[in-house]
């Protein structure tokens, strides 16, 4: 949502630089930003870097001459308050609800339906400590939400979590922040084909890239809905904001899918996955008997593979939901087929508890990266939506789940 009113807050870390880049995303991005420093931060950061930036002065003095009730005034003003670089010592302040700077007494005069984001950025010792996990416990209770810290060498050169997250996952986390949909979904997507080891080096395998699922997933991550991406090892990696599990066999994708929705109760699975129909049942070489996915065979020899079909996953999703009411969306690829045909062809799909089929005849496909004209259709086989790109498609999706059931 752009043209919002922004707040950011920073405090006393290294990490300070990243953040002017995250000023300067959001600027970009259309949203008026004020600027809050601690004493610590300005050791690191001067006002004229972030007042270029803003363009709208810097605020850190609570006695500023003028400005005794530039807390409140923030506060009221603020449609959001971002804290970055937030540090374990501010954490602690924080969640203490202790009021001795100008942040600190802005964040009580926070208004309680004002989202508030932190960005975390410390030692990963400091980051892991039973004090700053109480904090950030304490802080999510009051509604706040977390950018996950990153994983990797921190400024001291230790290693471990407690990197401040990339700018870009900031300031799209704010976006989704103030997105704020009228009723915020748990989504599972499924993306990516799933590869059977033949022997230690060679698979079986289909050309899915994964394009599709995290195209949807990244929609609605930015849209503000809470997603999870399970996507195959080598498909397209997640949007910045979505959480990402990965799976590379049938047997790893059955596993993670039964996990994931026994323990979340999602509202809506897109399940784009391409599952391969087929699994290794047996190999043989030169008349002998040989185990999958072990050795690696001698490409000299002549080999027999025996296949075996796969289980279709689309029918277990609703029984091992967590949410009986949950809503399902599966894909269906033809050739060569009209609208009659298409929908005969689904049949089974419904057959099997998808609520909704995504339709897509091979021979439509364009040649641009985001050509995907598909057809929604519902179970009695009316088309709900035609649709030119998976941009297209993701909003349709998006809009009608959104649009059914409780709000949130």
């Amino acid at each position: 949502m752009s043209g919002s009113k922004v707040v950011v807050i920073l405090t006393g870390s290294i990490a300070c630089y990243k953040a002017c880049e995250v000023v300067s995303r959001l600027v970009q991005g259309g949203h008026r930003v004020r600027t809050v420093t601690t004493e610590s931060a300005r050791r690191f950061v001067g006002d004229a870097t972030l007042e270029g930036l803003t363009g709208e002065a810097v605020r850190h003095d609570l006695f500023a001459m003028g400005g005794a009730l530039d807390h409140i005034e923030l506060a009221r003003w603020a449609k959001l308050i971002l804290v970055c670089p937030a540090t374990a010592h501010s954490l602690n302040r924080f969640a203490a609800g202790l009021a001795d700077d100008l942040a600190g007494a802005l964040l009580l005069a926070r208004q309680p339906d004002t989202p508030l984001v932190f960005a975390p950025a410390m030692n990963p010792a400091m980051w892991t400590h039973p004090a700053t996990q109480a904090s950030v416990r304490q802080l999510e209770g009051w509604g706040a939400r977390f950018v996950p810290v990153g994983i990797g060498r921190t400024a001291c050169g230790e290693e471990g979590p407690g990197r401040l997250a990339e700018p870009e996952l900031i300031a799209a986390t704010v976006d989704a922040e103030l997105a704020r949909p009228t009723r915020r979904l748990r989504v599972l997507v499924t993306s990516g084909g799933t590869t059977e080891p033949v022997d230690g080096v060679r698979t079986l395998t289909n050309i899915s890239t994964g394009y599709t699922g995290m195209a949807v997933a990244a929609h609605f991550a930015r849209r503000g809905h809470d997603v999870v991406l399970l996507r195959a090892r080598h498909a397209i990696p997640a949007a910045v904001l979505c959480r990402e599990e990965i799976f590379f066999t049938f047997a790893d994708l059955d596993a993670a899918l039964s996990r994931l929705l026994a323990t979340e109760a999602f509202d809506v699975v897109i399940h784009a996955a391409a599952v391969g129909d087929f699994g290794l049942d047996a190999i043989e070489c030169d008349g002998v008997s040989l185990p999958p996915g072990r050795m690696k065979l001698d490409s000299n020899r002549p080999v027999k593979l025996a296949l075996r079909p796969l289980p279709k996953l689309l029918g277990t999703l609703r029984a091992q939901s967590r949410n009986s009411a949950v809503k399902i969306v599966a894909f269906k690829l033809t050739s060569g087929v009209n609208d009659a045909g298409a929908v005969s062809a689904m049949r089974s799909l419904f057959a099997q508890g998808a609520d909704l089929v995504v339709h897509n005849e091979l021979g439509e496909r364009g040649a641009q990266p985001d050509d995907f004209p598909a057809r929604l259709f519902a179970g009695d086989g009316a088309i709900l939506a035609r649709c030119a790109s998976r941009g297209e498609l993701s909003h349709t999706l998006e809009s009608h789940f959104a649009s059914t059931g409780p709000k949130s």
